[in-house]
């Protein structure tokens, strides 16, 4: 009975991550905004809308990520996204 709860409680985890996986424009968003906040000149240049623009959404079914230039820029899973370190224009 116990593994039988486990089991359940283990798929209705994956299915949730499966639905909860963010989509690329939730990640294009994030970095967008994570720019900004982090240097005001991109942000005045709009560099965060650049970077988003030209990035590779890839998803994994119950995660995702999005990569630059073979760098990864943002990763998410459950519904959030986190940016590892974006880009600024240098």
């Amino acid at each position: 009975m116990r593994t039988l709860r486990l089991l359940a409680l283990l798929a209705a985890l994956i299915g949730a991550a499966f639905l909860l996986n963010p989509s690329a424009e939730r990640h294009r968003a994030k970095i967008k905004s994570a720019v900004a906040e982090r240097n005001q000149l991109a942000a005045l240049l709009r560099l965060g809308d650049l970077q988003a623009f030209v990035s590779d959404y890839h998803s994994l079914g119950v995660a995702s990520y999005t990569t630059l230039n073979g760098k990864t820029l943002s990763v998410g899973a459950f519904g959030v996204v986190v940016v590892l370190e974006p880009e600024s224009g240098r």
